[in-house]
């Protein structure tokens, strides 16, 4: 990184106004330039926090949006090392996101479509032309200049962004978001530029229907349709699509990469370079009603976190949180959730193949390794609840953990109150001998500190009467480190199934 002059300090130059966004380790302030009154956006990365990765990713995100300057791309205007903080300064875009800002307009058409996705490939073909993937193309990500009418879209958060030599394909580690995926990258295959044209037929495709080509509440079933290529025009809504704007869908969303539209080419197509001919100027109510819904759920995520904690869906290649809607629309939804992963396993080490979220991404401890501690430290709480061990049940657990069970009819609760009723009245009062037995436990690591478990577990009891029982649950549970001690975060216990003559083994 260019280092700023030894005497420079952020706050010499600009003064901080009011939070306008928040990461793991940065928050995004409005800040005003003392010496002309202009406003702009800081990110604030707090960097005692960061590893030496983290810290490398950060040089290289200021390094790429350094040499970025077009029209379309969120502008990089100053960057100052500080002892613990680092700011970057960018253009402060004060129109929201573009899919928000469709479904509020009166009127929609084909024609606004082809000018929302030219302005998206220009700025994509600058990176490309620069040597730069974006690799995290999606809505979150397509952002307005200002609230004016016909304001510039532009393109935001160069975080995940590489840096590519020519037209070099290499294997830089699996990232993105699970609907935005390119076929290659989920084939843990070779890749380059084509991965954000295949992002851009995604968006193109969501830009004139409001739902996404590939969906799949089941993250292996989504992967295999995007792997596939296997999307579809049904009707009605398509029927009233221009064949030239297919066309060009098509020629994006093409498995082959080598065979692919670049984004030079594809803004020489007819349906964007000559849209005044070409492109269906009828309004698309319908489209606008579904990217409502669709946005509506992409906005869900904040809001139940914990909740979708608890049903992670979990592949070899990567994460992502399924939102279950119980409102009866038809509108498709992606199971992405607007997740974005990164495993930062270039060398594609066997070990490690979870995704990895891009804000805790050190591994200080051989994946295999840290595996068995996160499934020593679930025996150890599953102990803790035969023995009716209460004080070592909270040590093992977070004050605040988070849970839902058969017990709770549904309902997620917070705190330890409901649990140590049960270790004050049933659990070790009633049973003369326990044996727990976790099978089939899958640990998929979600950065260096924390870590999601799935198991069976199968508990063996005498009762009372000396007779036997046996039963079953599956369960999940979310393990966190703070201050280098594992805390259960969260847990989701299914219905018990076996015999059974009383409430058991309630955790």
């Amino acid at each position: 990184m260019a280092a700023p002059a030894a005497c420079t300090r952020f706050s010499d130059n600009y003064e901080l106004k009011e939070e306008l966004g928040k990461g793991a380790f940065s928050v995004v302030r409005r800040c005003v330039q003392k010496s002309t009154g202009l406003e702009f956006a800081a990110k604030i990365i707090n960097t005692k926090k960061l590893s030496a990765r983290d810290f490398q990713k950060l040089e290289r995100e200021a390094r790429i949006c350094r040499k970025l300057q077009h029209p379309n791309i969120v502008r990089l205007h100053d960057s100052i090392q500080e002892e613990n903080f680092h700011y970057l300064v960018f253009d402060l875009v004060t129109g929201g996101e573009l899919f928000e800002d469709i479904v509020a307009r009166e009127f929609y058409s084909e024609a606004d479509a082809s000018h929302c996705i030219q302005q998206i490939l220009e700025s994509v073909n600058h990176c490309h032309q620069d040597g730069v993937v974006h690799r995290d193309l999606k809505p979150e990500n397509l952002l307005l200049a200002s609230k004016q009418k016909g304001a510039a879209v532009k393109l935001a958060d160069f975080g995940l962004a590489i840096e590519v030599q020519g037209e070099q394909q290499a294997w830089f580690g699996f990232a993105g978001t699970p609907g935005y995926l390119s076929p290659e990258v989920l084939k843990k295959e070779p890749y380059g530029k084509p991965v954000d044209i295949w992002a851009c037929g995604v968006i193109l495709y969501i830009l004139l229907v409001g739902y996404p080509p590939f969906w799949d509440e089941d993250q292996h079933r989504l992967y295999a349709q995007i792997k596939a290529g296997a999307y579809d025009y049904p009707s009605p809504e398509w029927d009233t699509v221009t064949p030239e704007a297919k066309n060009l869908i098509n020629q994006m969303l093409t498995v082959n990469p080598s065979k692919r539209i670049t984004a030079s080419e594809a803004l020489k197509h007819p349906w964007i370079c000559q849209r005044e001919r070409v492109a269906s100027v009828v309004h698309r109510q319908e489209t606008v009603d579904c990217l409502k819904k669709f946005n509506a759920r992409r906005k869900l995520k904040g809001a139940i976190l914990t909740t979708m904690l608890a049903t992670r869906n979990f592949s070899k290649s990567g994460r992502s949180i399924i939102t279950k809607k119980s409102d009866g629309s038809q509108v498709k939804e992606s199971t992405d959730s607007s997740t974005t992963l990164e495993d930062d396993d270039v060398k594609e080490d066997k070990l490690n193949k979870a995704g990895v979220d891009r804000s805790s991404t050190v591994i200080a401890k051989e994946p295999e390794a840290r595996k068995q501690e996160i499934i020593k430290m679930t025996e150890q709480l599953i102990e803790a609840i035969n023995t009716g061990d209460y004080e070592a049940y909270t040590k093992i657990c977070d004050p605040h953990l988070t849970a839902f069970e058969p017990e709770a009819l549904g309902n997620l609760v917070e705190g330890m109150d409901f649990h140590k009723f049960y270790f004050d009245n049933v659990l070790g009062k009633n049973c003369k001998a326990v044996n727990t037995t976790i099978l089939n436990p899958h640990v998929h690591l979600l950065g260096e500190d924390a870590a999601c478990i799935a198991y069976v577990r199968l508990t063996q009891y005498m009762d009372k009467q000396g007779q036997a029982h046996t039963q079953q649950s599956e369960e999940t549970r979310v393990w966190h480190k703070r201050d280098n001690k594992w805390q259960n975060v969260h847990f989701h216990r299914s219905g018990v199934t076996g015999s059974s003559p009383f409430t058991f083994a309630h955790k």
